[in-house]
């Protein structure tokens, strides 16, 4: 997972506005909350993730000679955007994957709440039921 994390941190600086600006407590959260979410799944997801993480940090070379990280962020939106939109499926399952877990990595940060207008209710399912 450690040698994954620039890769991790560079398509969430671009996929997830504010990321990019963590503090270092705020990238530790962000980092051990995706840990705990890939530990909970298979060791077959484990290895597809982290295989799709390194295709994603090579792929680039075949169209610009670079790898992801160390592409402008330009071409880093259009990289993201050919694996969203791609037709072969597993690109864009990986893709989808991997924003789901940068989401729950930045907005799983109780202490982040604010910077997203995020208010969790105990009982938020009462709002619902009033209506």
């Amino acid at each position: 997972m450690a040698e994954n994390l620039s890769i991790l941190e560079a398509v969430g600086s671009r996929i997830m506005p504010g990321s990019d600006s963590l503090d270092e407590a705020g990238r530790d959260r962000f980092h051990t909350l995706i840990s705990r979410a890939l530990d909970a799944r298979t060791p077959i997801m484990q290895t597809q993730f982290s295989l799709f993480l390194t295709a994603v940090h090579w792929l680039p070379i075949l169209r610009w000679g670079r790898t992801f990280e160390s592409l402008s962020p330009e071409n880093q939106d259009c990289f993201l955007r050919w694996l969203q939109t791609n037709p072969i499926r597993n690109l864009r399952q990986g893709f989808w994957g991997l924003k789901t877990i940068v989401c729950i990595g930045y907005y799983g940060q109780s202490e982040l709440s604010d910077r997203f207008s995020y208010r969790p209710q105990k009982d938020g399912n009462a709002l619902l039921d009033a209506r």
